[in-house]
């Protein structure tokens, strides 16, 4: 006698999961099991008593604010999960009514019907590594918004900095020069420098603690390797490897460009075809990285010292592939640049070819052990 299958879908929130049903067999209705807490011993309890008559079960949730907490319990308890992408689900656009009941339903529908495509799920180790970029990155926007503020300040009081560069030496003292009529006032004006500085503390800490755990991570020789391609440091090579992680379950670069977000969205009936602006569906944090990376090919083909030095200790082949993405690159921004292409389409052009590139230097870097959610 075969076993049946339970299919369930879950719709996580931070207090509460509620669980919907779908029986083995197209025909059944999805049954709406119930609402609990958002606690393991309670998700388990649920689930013994769903497979309680020995059905093989296979859950489903989607990815959000809650993380992978769900997924590595389950796995823990040998209970087959996949984590999709919120995204990927189909919305009926006259459906006007969203429930917790509902969600979790449209859920487990698709799950048993095979349509739902999982997420990659990063091991511990790597979630730990993109904790601290995304740490780094929060600080940063941060410090834009309080350099942004601080100029606001002295815009309004008609302060102007001539010289060239700011936020350099020139401009810090200039800054430390500028006097105010009001005590208060100038200690409003001391709080925003203050701001300031902590917030450069911050990223300094975080860069030092970033490097610390690239040097004991399992995937550091990829991120070495990437750091071979023009444009890409390493803060930009770990953002890269911990937003997309294991670059090896993309079979082609093409499917890295639309997983990214950098491919043409497209709409097109019959004999017309219309191409709009990129998709920006993918990782929104390794797109930016890609486009901010691929403004350093507007200049000629060269290889400065400080790329002389990374490219030190990493292997011939690699080398030999970032060579190769200098010259093609650099050569593609000046072609469609004179082509009188907008600036910003030309950046996002590279990106999108850059992004090949960082595919197949990972798949020439050594095997890595990865563990991939296909």
């Amino acid at each position: 006698m075969s076993v049946g299958k339970e299919y369930i879908g879950l719709d996580v929130h931070q207090e509460t999961i509620a669980i919907a049903i779908a029986d083995d067999g197209v025909d059944r209705e999805v049954r709406y099991f119930g609402t609990i807490a958002n606690r393991p011993e309670a998700l388990h309890a649920a689930l013994k008593k769903i497979g309680q008559d020995g059905s093989e079960l296979r859950v489903c949730y989607e990815s959000g604010p809650c993380g992978f907490v769900i997924y590595r319990f389950l796995a823990k308890i040998g209970v087959h999960c996949m984590v999709i992408s919120p995204s990927s689900m189909a919305r009926r656009q006259g459906d006007k009514v969203k429930t917790d009941r509902r969600d979790a339903q449209t859920l487990a529908r698709p799950l048993r019907a095979g349509e739902l495509v999982a997420v990659w799920v990063p091991d511990e180790a790597h979630e730990a590594v993109r904790d601290v970029v995304r740490a780094r990155r929060q600080v940063k926007y941060d410090l834009g918004s309080a350099k942004s503020a601080l100029k606001s300040f002295l815009l309004r009081h008609g302060r102007r900095f001539t010289g060239k560069a700011i936020w350099g030496k020139a401009h810090w003292g200039w800054l430390s020069e500028q006097k105010f009529a009001f005590p208060h006032q100038q200690f409003a004006f001391e709080e925003y420098k203050r701001r300031i500085h902590d917030l450069m503390d911050r990223c300094d800490r975080l860069d030092e603690v970033l490097k610390e755990a690239v040097a004991g991570w399992v995937l550091s020789p990829l991120v070495y390797a990437l750091q071979a391609l023009r444009g890409v440091k390493l803060t930009a090579a770990v953002t890269l490897v911990a937003e997309i992680g294991d670059l090896r379950r993309f079979d082609s670069p093409r499917q890295l460009m639309a997983w990214l977000g950098l491919v043409p969205a497209e709409h097109s009936s019959g004999k017309r075809i219309k191409r709009g602006e990129i998709t920006r569906s993918g990782n929104a944090a390794a797109r930016t990285m890609l486009i901010e990376s691929a403004w350093h090919y507007r200049f000629p083909a060269r290889e400065g010292r400080g790329l002389m030095e990374r490219r030190t200790e990493i292997p011939e082949h690699v080398r030999a592939i970032a060579c190769k993405a200098q010259v093609r690159l650099c050569a593609k921004f000046r072609s469609l640049a004179a082509s009188g292409k907008q600036t910003v389409k030309v950046v996002t052009a590279v990106a999108r070819e850059l992004a090949g590139f960082v595919w197949d230097i990972a798949r020439h870097t050594p095997a890595i052990a990865v563990e991939a959610q296909q």
